[in-house]
């Protein structure tokens, strides 16, 4: 069977194993990566994970600062399809005009579900159950191009935004595996995206600022699954007359009444942490991260800093 000629769009760590398996699968011709950049505690000028791991399988690369500067130099280059994953640019027609087939996108969720760029967080915070992946055809809208094939997740009730990635992951390999095997036998298929779309956009650092106050249980629980890989999940708490923030890592939601203040603390046990009262029921917070130290169980921290069940402790935001 005749391998496909291929150019890679990708730019982050979770694009390398996709990047792999299209040099494994086709022809890679060239690989398009973002632009060097100011990377690490050193902000040294350092090129990202693909074209790290492009230059290291022997592969052509481009990374220019902007997509439209290096469009005489790709349209040299005879391909069949783009394979795009987590590139992080916008294409303009002209681009996507190509490749013989067109561009081919890997999307962790199932469209038009969670169309932008965080669909695995966002996922998370708003609760949902069950995701996938979709590989589809890129247009000139936001992830609205017409479908190849959808496969689909649960989503388990401790999944967090870093295990959810690495199945995710797998099961778009797995994905991409198929649609190159379907498009060298010829099925080409694209199917029109079905049903009304939401929404994934890039998280903000604002979103990690969370509040028992604010917030319910639930609420606050997924925001920190979902922030898992992402702005660090914080909540507000008071101590000698100022609010300091306190990094949340893992909770446990638990039914409580309404008699209780939010932003009290209803309990401190080994084991399981600071028991803390929000707008609906109430939340564990099992593992915390106090500024400037290493993770710690919340009943340490609770009683490092005398922490007695009764106190309101945990504010609104400032």
């Amino acid at each position: 069977m005749v391998k496909l000629n291929t150019v890679f769009f990708g730019t982050p760590d979770i694009a390398v194993p996709f990047l792999e398996l299209t040099h494994q699968l086709t022809h890679v011709q060239l690989v398009v990566t973002q632009a060097d950049k100011p990377r690490g505690r050193g902000m040294e000028i350092s090129a990202c994970p693909v074209k790290k791991r492009a230059l290291e399988l022997g592969l052509p690369v481009l990374s220019p600062e902007k997509l439209k500067d290096s469009f005489d130099e790709i349209s040299k280059i005879p391909f069949d399809v783009g394979i795009v994953v987590a590139y992080g640019k916008i294409f303009r027609p002209n681009f996507i005009a190509l490749p013989k087939l067109g561009l081919l996108n890997v999307h962790f969720s199932l469209l038009p579900k969670l169309r932008g760029a965080a669909p695995v967080q966002q996922a998370l915070i708003h609760g949902y159950t069950q995701t996938g992946v979709s590989t589809f055809w890129i247009n000139e809208g936001m992830d609205d191009g017409p479908l190849f094939l959808q496969k689909e997740l649960i989503i388990a009730p401790q999944d967090n935004a870093k295990t959810l990635f690495e199945k995710l992951t797998a099961l778009g390999l797995d994905a991409l595996t198929e649609t190159i095997s379907s498009l060298e036998d010829g099925r080409i298929l694209r199917t029109p995206q079905q049903g009304t779309p939401t929404l994934a956009p890039m998280l903000q650092k604002e979103d990690a600022l969370l509040s028992p106050v604010r917030l319910t249980a639930e609420e606050l629980h997924n925001r920190v699954r979902g922030l898992a890989c992402g702005p660090k999940p914080k909540v507000p708490f008071m101590h000698n007359g100022q609010v300091e923030w306190l990094q949340v890592l893992q909770t446990q939601i638990v039914p409580a009444d309404t008699t209780h203040t939010p932003g009290s603390v209803l309990a401190v046990e080994r084991g399981r942490g600071i028991l803390v009262k929000c707008k609906e029921d109430a939340l564990w917070l099992t593992e915390v991260q106090p500024a400037g130290k290493k993770p710690m169980p919340g009943e340490a921290f609770a009683n490092g800093r005398n922490i007695k069940p009764g106190e309101t402790v945990f504010t609104e935001e400032k």
